[in-house]
């Protein structure tokens, strides 16, 4: 019996690279999306990828805490899509134009941070508050999955593929 793959990984990571016939459910909204695709997945062996493993290991916790533990034979496949591709398995690819919407997101919160950290040493101290919020709002976004910069930066035009 072929395995069904599920890919764990974000949208634009997913929309990049893929393994053809994969069924997609990102794990920032896997509580919410799993289930339903779970039920159609009963009885049968699946395999979880992700990037590298680590998001695939707490795909296969959360599938256990669904309740799906003893109903689907889950496995995480070992260095996930980068250990795929490694080994010559088949990936549909799209030509990388820019960095993911995450990489995105560290770039420009890092340098916000970096730069209010820096002019409120040589202007004025209130500065700082700025880096306060770029770390509240990265905390926010940890805790809750939802990060208004990266939903700001996929709406962007560089950002965006024909069927987006």
């Amino acid at each position: 019996m072929q395995p069904v793959i599920l890919d764990v990984r974000e949208k634009d990571e997913f929309e990049a690279e893929h393994v053809p016939g994969s069924l997609w459910v990102p794990l920032s909204q896997f509580a919410q999306q799993a289930p339903g695709v779970l039920q159609n997945l009963v009885g049968k062996q699946v395999l979880i990828l992700c990037r590298s493993g680590n998001r695939a290991r707490l795909a296969r916790q959360q599938i256990a805490q669904l309740g799906f533990a003893d109903q689907i034979r889950c496995e995480v496949y070992a260095g996930g899509i980068l250990e795929w591709a490694k080994q010559g398995k088949p990936v549909v690819t799209r030509q990388k134009s820019h960095l993911p919407v995450m990489r995105q997101v560290l770039l420009i919160a890092g340098l916000l941070v970096l730069v209010s950290v820096l002019l409120s040493f040589l202007l004025d101290q209130r500065i700082a508050w700025l880096a306060a919020l770029i770390g509240a709002g990265l905390a926010f976004a940890g805790l809750t999955g939802f990060c208004l910069l990266a939903e700001l930066l996929a709406k962007m035009p560089w950002n965006q593929t024909p069927n987006s």
